[in-house]
């Protein structure tokens, strides 16, 4: 069976945009700039949802478009959905703000 295929939109990514529905075991394809390489699903992930492209430790940043859309709320293993259950959103977060001054 071909592997399935998720997107990543900027090289910085570590994590990547499912183009079809993915089953646990599935062999994902990922590109990353001119680098192609696969991971597999740990678990099932709906098609557009995202998959984690690398190891996320607990507390990193999550990358998407080149962006960060939130960290690591516990550590995220390549293959594995990257959902509100493992990601805490950081946007308009005025607690985080005050803790940089």
């Amino acid at each position: 069976m071909p592997a399935k295929r998720a997107l990543i939109m900027n090289p910085k990514d570590n994590v990547a945009t499912t183009l079809k529905e993915i089953q646990s075991g599935d062999t994902v394809e990922i590109s990353r700039g001119d680098e192609v390489y696969t991971v597999t699903a740990t678990e099932d992930i709906p098609f557009g949802f995202k998959i984690a492209a690398d190891d996320i430790p607990k507390g990193a940043t999550i990358l998407k478009y080149g962006e960060t859309i939130g960290l690591a709320s516990q550590p995220i293993a390549k293959g594995e959905l990257v959902h509100v259950h493992n990601l805490e959103g950081t946007r308009a977060r005025g607690d985080l703000e005050r803790s940089k001054e």
